[in-house]
């Protein structure tokens, strides 16, 4: 249920399951409890969300790589799932760091859903 393979994937069984508006939430949290500003709109659609996660991600690694750390621990990024990234593109990486964000970001939506 929660193995996903990409952030397509993760995104439509989200709106599937009726936890997207959580996810968005969620997100908007962990970034604020970073101090880190996020522009995401309420009514943002999954293929934006994924561009403006990416984006973000991105320019942390490059101009606030502290703030990027931080982010990820707030989140709770397993670090070993971030140093088993094997692209050597910094663009890349960001993409696959933005799946590992909204994968654990999902996880959690979803565990307070079925737990509640």
């Amino acid at each position: 249920m929660l193995n996903f393979t990409d952030s397509n994937a993760l995104l439509s069984e989200s709106v599937a399951s009726g936890l997207y508006q959580n996810l968005v939430v969620q997100l908007t949290k962990d970034f604020g409890l970073a101090n880190i500003d996020i522009d995401l709109p309420f009514q943002v659609n999954p293929k934006n969300l994924k561009t403006i996660l990416h984006q973000k991600i991105y320019r942390l690694m490059m101009e606030r790589f502290t703030d990027y750390l931080n982010l990820l621990y707030i989140i709770d990024v397993p670090e070993k799932k971030v140093k088993s990234i094997q692209e050597t593109d910094v663009v890349d990486i960001s993409n696959q760091v933005a799946f590992l964000i909204l994968q654990r970001e999902f996880q959690k939506v979803w565990f307070r859903q079925k737990y509640a």
